[in-house]
Order: structure tokens, then C-alpha cells, then sequence
């Protein structure tokens, strides 16, 4: 009778253990800490195994994909010290233009190579050794943005936007949304003047009828969703509706929403109300919706940027379901990742066929799927 006692306790002990286990794991969002954290690793050791000696990936001319690697094992937890990544960076810094960009001289990315560069130096940047160059890039992205300094006013649809860069090009949205990256994390806050301009071309962007995008397009469609650009004709890498309307997508759709919220936009706001409308509609980690697996590795890191900027822990689907989007993303780059640690898209268009990217992308999508008490407010 004596050990009754105790073997009891031991019971109780461990029920309450269980169920203060089962509580606090019911208040975590998101996929175990140490799957996470080695598929994480696998993926940044394929990486240090496709470095090239001159400290580039995939071409020496490329810094977009070199300046996305640097940056993806940045966010992975690298530090600059790290040799890789400082040989990335040196390799980076040869791109620097006396105009204060950064990209490649023959290039017709200027813009796109030098927002993604300065994001990378911007992650690494450690005692302010990168300040003056991250200033100098910041002025010259503004420069290149659609406004009245271009003779460019604010009935014309390009106003605000940002394209690749390239003299003759017009402004798209993927392009205005590094380009509002790289100004954010050069210290621009919702009231600059370059963010609020940018958001006049994003809500052109917006398949929604409304005050803020009186184009010919969004009466068309008017879901909602996001397409490429409304300047040039307008264009949808979805395709055209059979009224001439340009269809909505995923990844657009995502970044739309993500860079509205950073110009200062809040949930009730129309814009917000509507993208997240078409976005509970068609909820996926299996696919880039209205482009299947087109461009689905941009995808990825787009979808996990922007529910994490909205800071939801559930993403509701068409149902009502509640996804812990975190973890359903996660899980599913777990399946998708090859015995070498790389991901690699079948779909190859827009370079995801290059295993360097397309591991560059998922890198980003996970700093975002990390595991996180659940907001209670």
C-alpha cells in the first residue's frame, strides 16, 4: 500500500504533463521545429555544393539569381562570415554601377538585379558596412520608377509601377513588388512618396471595380485577384477572359495583397477584402492557382511572405475550413525535396527548371513557415 501512493502521483504527474503538452502544442502554428530546421539545411548545403569559384551561381552574369541565393541563405540563417556567403557578396559587389546600381552592364534587368541585391546586402549588412551602397541603390530604384519626374502623370497606367528596368519597358507587378522590397528594407516606411505612387499601380494591378483602378480591365473580371500589369494593352500571364478581361492569379495575387498592406492598407479596406476573398476561394499549397505549376516556386515564397506580413495564423479556405498554412506548406517542401537537398519545378518556365532558384525560393518560403505561438488577440 505504501507505493499506492507514489505509482498514483506518477499517473497524475504524467496526465498533466500530457495535457499541459497537448495545450501548448494546440498554441504553436506551424511544422516541427526539427524538420524545419533540417530540410532547411540539406537545402543549404546543396547550395554550397553549386557555388561556382568566382562566388556566383548558375551564370556570372546573373546577380538577380546569385543576389536571390546570397539572400535565401541570409534568411536560412548564414551568417556574412560564413565563407559562401562572403564570397557571394564580393562576387555581388562586382555589379555595383557608378549610377549606384547593381546589375549587369549588358542587362536588361537593372531594376530587378538591383532590388534583389540590395535585399542580400541589407540581410548581411553588420556594423553598416553596406550602408552607403544600400543608399546609393535605394536612390537609384526610385529613379526608375513610373512618375511625374518620367513625364509620366497619374492618369497613365504605369504611374507608380516598376518593370525590369530596360529602356522602352513598361511596369509589371512582380517588378514593383522587389522594388518595394528593396525600398522597404533601405528604411522606406507606408508614407514615402515612392510607396504611396507604387500603390496607385498596384490597385490597377486589382481585377476589382472601384475608384482606384478605373481601367478598362477589372469590369471584366472583377474577382478580385491580381493579374501582371495593366500598362502596354495590359497583360496576364494567365491569359485573357473571352470579354478580353485579364485573368487573375495566385502568385500576383499574393504579392498584390503583401505590398498593398505594406503601403498602408488595413483589413478593411476594399482592396484587402477583396484579394483575400479570391485568395480564401482558391487556398493550395499544391499548385500556383490560375497557372498550375507555372512560376510555382515564385509562388511558394510569395504565398508564405504574405500571409506572414498579414500575420495570420490560419489561411480559411472557400469552406470555412482554417488551414495552419505554415505547416501544410512546410510539409509539402518536405515532399518536394530531392535526395540531393535541391527542389527542382518541371515546369521550367521562367528559370524554376535551375535548381538554384527554384531552392533559393523555397530558403525564403521557410523563414516564413517557422513554428510560432498562435496570435490571441
Amino acid at each position: 500500500m505504501p507505493r499506492v501512493l507514489p505509482i498514483l502521483s506518477l499517473f497524475l504527474l504524467s496526465g498533466v504533463m500530457l495535457c499541459l503538452g497537448t495545450e501548448l502544442a494546440a498554441q504553436t502554428v506551424g511544422p516541427q521545429a526539427d524538420q524545419l530546421a533540417k530540410s532547411q539545411l540539406r537545402g543549404v548545403n546543396f547550395l554550397k555544393t553549386t557555388q561556382a569559384n568566382d562566388g556566383s551561381w548558375t551564370s556570372p552574369e546573373a546577380p538577380g539569381i546569385s543576389g536571390l541565393v546570397t539572400f535565401s541563405l541570409l534568411q536560412a540563417g548564414l551568417p556574412a562570415s560564413d565563407p559562401v556567403v562572403d564570397k557571394a557578396l564580393k562576387h555581388l559587389e562586382t555589379f555595383v554601377q557608378p549610377d549606384g546600381g547593381i546589375y549587369f552592364p549588358k542587362s536588361y534587368h537593372s531594376n530587378y538585379e538591383t532590388a534583389i541585391c540590395l535585399l542580400a546586402f541589407n540581410a548581411a549588412n553588420q556594423q553598416g558596412k553596406y550602408d552607403r551602397l544600400i543608399k546609393q541603390a535605394d536612390r537609384y530604384l526610385r529613379k526608375l520608377q513610373w512618375d511625374d519626374s518620367e513625364q509620366c502623370d497619374q492618369s497613365d497606367p504605369k504611374y507608380g509601377g516598376a518593370g525590369y528596368g530596360r529602356t522602352g519597358d513598361r511596369p509589371d507587378l512582380s517588378n514593383t513588388t522587389f522594388f518595394l522590397d528593396a525600398l522597404q528594407a533601405a528604411g522606406a516606411t507606408k508614407d514615402d512618396p515612392a510607396v504611396q505612387k507604387a500603390l496607385v499601380f498596384l490597385s490597377r494591378c486589382q481585377n476589382l471595380e472601384s475608384e482606384y483602378n478605373t481601367t478598362a480591365f477589372p469590369s471584366k473580371v472583377n474577382d478580385g485577384g491580381f493579374y501582371y500589369t495593366p500598362a502596354a494593352g495590359g497583360n496576364s500571364q494567365a491569359g485573357n477572359t473571352e470579354n478580353g478581361g485579364l485573368r487573375s492569379y495566385a502568385s500576383m495575387t499574393y504579392a498584390g495583397l503583401k505590398s498593398m498592406i505594406f503601403a498602408g492598407l488595413t483589413p478593411d479596406d476594399k482592396r484587402v477584402k477583396s484579394a483575400l476573398s479570391w485568395i480564401n476561394k482558391h487556398y493550395t499549397v499544391e499548385e500556383n492557382p490560375g497557372l498550375g505549376e507555372q512560376g510555382l516556386y515564385y509562388y511558394f515564397q510569395v504565398f508564405a511572405k504574405s500571409l506572414a506580413t498579414l500575420n495570420l495564423d490560419y489561411a480559411t479556405d472557400e469552406q470555412g475550413k482554417q488551414h495552419d498554412w505554415r505547416k501544410e506548406l512546410a510539409e509539402h517542401l518536405f515532399h518536394l525535396q530531392q535526395e540531393n537537398g535541391a527542389w527542382l519545378n518541371k515546369n521550367s518556365r521562367w528559370y524554376e527548371g535551375d535548381p538554384n532558384l527554384s531552392t533559393a525560393y523555397v530558403l525564403m518560403a521557410m523563414k516564413h513557415c517557422e513554428p510560432k505561438p498562435v496570435n490571441t488577440k
